[in-house]
């Protein structure tokens, strides 16, 4: 988080509270992580995330028996395997939240010509709570917020939950301040430029080229499509836009979804299945890239970076290359800077 100097203070009447204003908040909100892979702390995170409705959208009472009678009896002991192979453990917490809070802090330092500005980051799910970023941002008197959900694709189960717990922070507030929201930006320029970019420097560093490469999105179930999400479709445009940018062909730059949860229908092709037959129809070299992950996470780490990498090797697969997400590098920082100061005209 970048702290500036306090402006001047304005001459306020005698007895009047002391009051900070004239500053303009950033807030980058990521999608959470548990506070550390033991059971009980898998188990809280895993309950605030998977109570979400608008994560999980079936019959409230039948979901709460299978949640509190299977699922956080089973789930967190796998789940808390996943994070511990891919845990930071210099700073004990996951690279997600590493990544968010280096992406806070580089882009504060670019936007530090203006000193109205501050930057923040907090976690939908876990801590950093969003209610305590916009605290924070108050505090130091910020009477405007742009709130940044960091999902280039929006989603109900994303982006809107994210703004969801954010409006609920607001509505305990007395004095609240303006708000703005960024919307998606999965067919914005900067970032098609900043993905291709990221996959092109990634390919130079091999000594082998990919006959295929997988652009993996986290999956959602089918019925969420059906009642009018747009992931779907912003996905495919950004599938879309992406080879376009890089003159590769439909059948070299293939869009899957992954991480699918239950028995239900999730949208298609599923990312493991297309790996294993790919192998198994003699694709030697394979590179995957996870395009609606602003940071890499467990999804990205785990799931990807070694459980799709054993599945492609272990059905006739030679090369196998994970491209990162953008992170904290220098174009991520540059296309967030570029989203801010668009939605921030008129304010600066």
């Amino acid at each position: 988080m970048l702290t500036v100097p306090e402006r001047p203070q304005v001459r306020l009447p005698e007895g009047h509270p002391t009051v900070a204003t004239g500053r303009i908040g950033i807030l980058l909100i990521n999608l959470g992580t548990p506070e550390a892979t033991d059971y009980w702390s898998m188990r809280r995170y895993l309950k605030e995330f998977l109570s979400d409705r608008r994560v999980i959208e079936v019959n409230r009472v039948l979901w709460w028996f299978i949640l509190n009678g299977i699922v956080l009896t089973t789930r967190p002991k796998k789940s808390g395997h996943a994070y511990d192979q891919i845990w930071n453990r210099e700073l004990n917490e996951s690279p997600l939240k590493t990544f968010t809070r280096s992406q806070a802090d580089k882009l504060a330092t670019q936007l530090r010509g203006d000193s109205r500005l501050i930057v923040d980051w907090a976690m939908r799910y876990g801590k950093p709570p969003v209610a305590e970023g916009i605290a924070r941002l108050k505090d130091q008197g910020c009477e405007r917020i742009l709130l940044f959900p960091l999902y280039p694709q929006y989603s109900a189960s994303t982006t809107a939950t994210a703004l969801d717990k954010a409006y609920d922070a607001l509505k305990e507030m007395r004095w609240q301040p303006a708000i703005r929201t960024v919307p998606p930006y999965h067919d914005h320029p900067a970032y098609i430029d900043a993905l291709a970019g990221s996959i092109e420097a990634h390919l130079a560093t091999l000594d082998w080229q990919p006959e295929v490469i997988l652009a993996s999105f986290h999956g959602l179930p089918r019925e969420y499509l059906d009642k009018g999400d747009p992931y779907h479709c912003q996905c495919h445009k950004t599938a879309r836009l992406l080879r376009d940018r890089l003159g590769l062909s439909q059948d070299r730059l293939i869009l899957t979804f992954q991480s699918r949860f239950g028995s239900a229908e999730w949208l298609q092709p599923y990312t493991d299945e297309t790996v294993d037959k790919l192998a198994h129809a003699g694709t030697k070299r394979l590179a995957v890239i996870t395009p609606g992950f602003s940071a890499d996470c467990v999804e990205t780490l785990e799931e990807i970076a070694l459980g799709v990498r054993d599945t492609f090797l272990d059905n006739g697969g030679e090369n196998f290359t994970v491209v990162p997400c953008l992170n904290d590098s220098t174009p991520s920082i540059d296309l967030l800077h570029t989203i801010v100061e668009e939605e921030l005209q008129g304010w600066i």
